[in-house]
């Protein structure tokens, strides 16, 4: 694959404002670069990001409609009202609900949680959700990570003599469910300081507001962070502000003191005894947990994370890891149909995005299909199925294109819709279904420039391999943890070359474990290129290479050393 690099460079003025901050932080210069690069232009705001603390979390009740969403809360408590805790069966869905249960039930026993099924009931709140809660005399539902645009379910709920408090963080419609409270930070009428929180962090909002006004310390509510933590790695939300703190003490609790749910995924997943990185959420954790909902029932995921001894967790962290065993085959399955269809049936080259239907695929999969589609591709990739009489799927984003607006441009040929600028859902009737593609891969010719059909590498800054002390990577690690808008920085190195030792590894011998010097170093500095066989025999021949790379610490059994992990070679 071809890459494009760019180059983030300083004007005048940030180089200014890095060479007073680079004498107050005692940070290497170029680590500082990566500050002011984030728009930190201060001391102050520099301690923020690279010391998260949890008194900077923002007060809660600054979102809209929290002091509203407690005190019916509060009403329902003294009145010893059932309440149902109702999600979303993804993984942000499922540990929202976990927590916010979780919290509650040792408050009261009048509580229940409800997560939809996918295929009986689809996405978000559903009719059989509130004819549940009714014929269990619920008589408060608490939506996490869903209800933002359930306004004809909110206002059967209510003809049926139920109140509902949504605590969601989608993009709302110009009309609001008529709910008790709508707390979302992305309301246009927010005052809230960030508006980028997963679902689960709502979830956590509702507790702390609720903890602050009834007295419940801090410290009662922080263990929860774990969960948090789980389902910002998992739905890809920004790694800043809010975020940024509550994955940093929410991997702290990950890794020191996990809920016995979450213990037994990760034994299964093989990191008991490890440091879990967000990467080990994003490929191992999450994945499991989604699997509950995309194979079977989201509720089997919440029956595990709240799980109250590790028998019970060991038991049910088995199934789970079953269903992503089974996730798996059908995934390979799936997306082999799909690009075999691609390459013989679709004239690729002139289209700036893909649109898939196949009534027989799975319908929980179907995203993921997506998600390998793009990144195969490289355009934005619509893949449906059919599900209870209607056509549904998944869509996924290149850098720069929001398909979220894109699939909106569609609304009145789509039966539901919903989702972020880089991941969406949608559900429309058959006959709408040659409208839909012919529209939307029209606004996509339209919308998309050729530059985001071509992967892009950014490079953060140019350093010699020298430059790799344990005191620079110390500093590094303060960046941590990456993902989402706080990536892990790219380096550029020029003029490269083999020890002599590097050499082709892996099946098919596709990769290259390297061992590389520069003109300031003596001792190799070990590497790894995945699926760069093409330059072995350059750098076998000792030509001199330019590479971009992220630093990585790798452990190999009881040994940890630092390694490069090459993206891209030029030469």
């Amino acid at each position: 694959m071809t890459y494009r690099w760019n180059y983030s460079t300083l004007s005048h003025d940030q180089k200014n404002i890095t060479n007073e901050l680079a004498k107050e932080l005692h940070l290497h210069p170029v680590l500082v670069e990566l500050l002011v690069n984030k728009g930190i232009e201060n001391a102050e705001e520099a301690e923020k990001y690279l010391y998260p603390k949890l008194e900077d979390l923002h007060d809660p009740f600054l979102l809209p409609d929290m002091d509203k969403a407690i005190r019916r809360i509060e009403k329902a408590l003294g009145n010893k009202e059932r309440i149902l805790i109702y999600g979303d069966y993804d993984v942000d869905g499922t540990t929202a609900v976990s927590l916010v249960y979780k919290f509650f039930r040792g408050i009261t026993n009048n509580i229940d949680y409800y997560i939809p099924d996918r295929y009986d009931e689809g996405y978000g709140i559903s009719f059989q959700g509130i004819d549940y809660a009714v014929s269990t005399g619920v008589k408060l539902i608490i939506s996490l990570d869903c209800g933002i645009k359930a306004v004809s379910k909110v206002a059967y709920a209510r003809e049926q003599g139920i109140d509902f408090i949504i605590c969601d963080h989608h993009m709302p419609d110009e009309c609001l469910p008529d709910a008790v409270a709508v707390v979302d930070a992305k309301r246009l009428d927010s005052v809230y300081p960030y508006d980028e929180l997963s679902g689960c962090g709502v979830g956590f909002k509702l507790v702390q507001a609720f903890s602050q006004r009834n007295g419940y310390p801090f410290s009662d509510i922080e263990p929860l962070l774990d969960l948090v933590a789980v389902s910002i790695a998992s739905d890809i939300v920004p790694l800043t502000g809010e975020n940024r703190i509550m994955i940093h003490y929410g991997l702290k609790q990950l890794n020191a003191n996990p809920s016995f749910g979450l213990r037994g995924i990760i034994e299964i997943c093989g990191l008991h005894r490890k440091q879990i990185t967000v990467n080990d959420i994003v490929f191992k954790i999450g994945p499991r947990i989604n699997a509950s909902g995309r194979m079977m029932n989201g509720k089997e995921a919440v029956d595990l994370m709240l799980a109250n001894d590790m028998t019970a967790a060991r038991e049910k962290s088995k199934n789970i890891d079953k269903y992503n065993e089974d996730r798996r085959e059908l995934d390979k399955k799936i997306t082999d149909e799909a690009v075999d269809y691609i390459d013989n049936h679709v004239d690729i080259a002139h289209l700036k995005s893909i649109v898939l239907y196949d009534e027989s695929w799975h319908k929980g999969i179907v995203g993921i299909v997506a998600s390998r589609l793009t990144e195969k591709y490289y355009r934005p990739a619509v893949v449906l199925t059919k599900s209870n009489g209607m056509i549904s799927g998944s869509a996924r984003s290149v850098p720069g294109y929001d398909v979220y607006k894109a699939i909106e441009s569609c609304r009145d040929i789509l039966e539901n819709f919903g989702g972020h600028m880089y991941a969406a859902g949608l559900t429309l009737r058959e006959e709408h279904l040659k409208e839909f593609t012919d529209r939307f891969n029209t606004l996509s010719f339209d919308g998309i420039e050729p530059r985001m059909m071509l992967p892009q590498i950014t490079v953060d800054a140019e350093i010699t391999l020298s430059e790799i002390t344990p005191q620079f990577l110390e500093g590094l690690q303060l960046f941590n943890p990456f993902g989402p808008e706080n990536e892990n920085p790219v380096f550029l190195t020029k003029n490269v070359y083999d020890s002599g030792n590097s050499k082709l590894v892996g099946k098919g011998f596709r990769h290259i474990k390297l061992e590389l010097h520069d003109s300031t170093t003596e001792t190799p500095m070990p590497g790894i290129a995945f699926c760069q066989h093409r330059f072995f025999q350059k750098i076998k021949e000792g030509q001199p290479v330019d590479i971009c790379y992220t630093i990585e610490e790798n452990t190999h059994g009881s040994r940890s050393f630092t390694q490069l992990m090459v993206k891209d070679i030029r030469g």
